[in-house]
């Protein structure tokens, strides 16, 4: 899910901080297959990671496709590890999210945000397969018009440009098929069991790698959880995200001091007077990066923040607020190598169970099923949004467009065996507090911690230390 903002802004940002101006990135290659057949797991061509001192990149080499290990197809993963290869509590491996987000470039911010874990555990972070420097999959058009965003519809044509530059290699970027790289990994670092850490969509890669190979994992932390199964076959539609914002907005607003208003009758009016409801919404989910009580007026530059005055003026007959505010959090634009939009909608539409079924359904049968979808929706699965919203969000419209592809596999077993610690904020959208509660539901040790005012990426960005200390007393209990 969202893993970072967007680009402009953060460009925007940066110079306001610095005065100066950023270099624009080279054009990137595709990721691209090695002709190599897969040799044993090991890491290969050890090196310092660069600017980031007490760690060491590698790359692991994994083949194409995890049904068929024997295929003369590779791919070369970047990892990074910790030096305490003698750590006491052994492998520590942190999974970040998107899909779309590399790992490397963050492990010395990670390991600093928990260092009493970082002393016990070896920490190793790696590029999931379409991710980073050496392997994101860069799909032009889609990059400059969705980026990170989950929820902003891409044009058909970039849905198309994008399955182009990945030809029949579509069918390899699956969560099923990076389950298989992380467990190829665990043997390169020859370890028995990991200790296994994810945030946003890394929680649904670290819950199908645990349950997929649960005698490999020690412990698992899910921070802002997105369920690792879909037995309602609602998530692509981002229902509860919808129903979610009522609560969240509710509740910011009741904070003293109070609003006076009901936020939520507010965006209820919006979606259904406004053409760009789903930009909105885009918005809302984008702004909790800056400001989870969604009220602060500095949280955007010049004063331009508080989203939730933003709606209120907006159904009062003053949009200006808004409008800008949603030209601020517009998600386009960045670089392939620090979110690749590729790589995001590949997995999705692989992952994901649409109102049309999987990405195995013919294409063009896929616009009738989402219409019937549409049309019968109650009010109450989408309020305060409507039924045209569910449909028209980047899920959806990105794999409508998307050709026959082969849908990944979930795991056997929907329970999770092992020790969970689910960690989410209470008014996160992105990944929303439902959504956790659902998954406490198949976890038999598990143990949900609610940290409240917080909003999405518990470990990276709580205002706090509720949440990382409740990791740091379950990793190291």
């Amino acid at each position: 899910m969202r893993s970072r903002i967007p680009a402009a802004l953060a460009l925007t940002l940066a110079l306001a901080a610095s005065g100066g101006a950023t270099a624009a990135a080279a054009p990137r290659l595709p990721a691209r297959t090695s002709p190599q057949g897969p040799s044993a797991a090991g890491l290969a061509d050890p090196r310092a990671c660069p600017g980031q001192p007490g760690f060491t990149c590698s790359f692991l080499t994994v083949p194409l496709d995890h049904r068929r290990p024997g295929g003369a197809d590779t791919l070369r993963l970047q990892v990074a590890t910790a030096d305490n290869a003698d750590a006491p509590k052994g492998v520590l491996l942190f999974l970040t999210g998107g899909p779309g987000q590399p790992g490397v470039p963050f492990i010395g911010r990670i390991s600093g945000r928990m260092p009493e874990v970082a002393k016990q555990y070896r920490i190793v972070m790696i590029d999931q397969r379409g991710t980073g420097a050496s392997g994101a999959i860069d799909c032009p058009k889609l990059q400059a018009q969705v980026d990170g965003s989950d929820i902003k519809p891409p044009a058909p044509d970039a849905v198309s440009e994008c399955a182009g530059v990945l030809g029949n290699r579509r069918h390899y970027f699956t969560t099923e098929q990076t389950v298989g790289d992380l467990d190829l990994l665990r043997k390169a670092l020859g370890v028995r069991t990991m200790a296994v850490d994810g945030v946003s969509y890394g929680t649904m890669t670290g819950a199908s790698y645990a349950a997929r190979y649960p005698r490999n994992v020690s412990r698992l932390v899910l921070d802002s959880v997105l369920p690792h199964v879909d037995p309602q076959r609602d998530d692509m539609l981002y229902l509860t995200g919808l129903r979610a914002t009522a609560r969240v907005l509710r509740g910011a607003c009741a904070t003293a001091p109070a609003c006076g208003f009901d936020p939520a009758d507010d965006l209820a009016w919006l979606a259904r007077h406004r053409t760009d409801a789903v930009l909105v919404w885009d918005a809302l989910v984008t702004y909790e990066f800056f400001d989870p009580t969604y009220r602060d007026p500095n949280a955007l530059p010049d004063g331009a923040g508080d989203i939730v005055s933003a709606i209120h003026q907006a159904r009062h007959g003053d949009p200006a607020r808004l409008d800008r505010q949603l030209r601020l959090l517009d998600s386009s634009g960045g670089d392939a190598a620090e979110y690749s939009s590729g790589l995001h909608l590949a997995t999705i539409c692989g992952d994901g169970y649409f109102p049309w079924g999987t990405s195995e359904t013919r294409p063009s049968v896929r616009a009738a099923a989402l219409e019937r979808v549409r049309r019968h929706l109650p009010a109450r699965a989408t309020w305060p949004f409507t039924a045209d919203t569910a449909v028209g969000g980047g899920f959806v419209q990105g794999c409508l467009y998307w050709p026959w592809a082969r849908h990944t596999a979930e795991p056997r077993h929907a329970k999770l065996s092992v020790p969970v610690l689910l960690l989410n904020g209470d008014r996160d959208l992105s990944t929303p507090l439902e959504w956790a509660r659902e998954e406490l539901g198949r976890a038999p040790l598990g143990e949900l911690v609610v940290v409240k005012g917080a909003a999405h990426s518990i470990q990276n960005r709580e205002r706090g230390t509720a949440g990382r200390a409740a990791v740091t007393e379950f990793l190291l209990g």
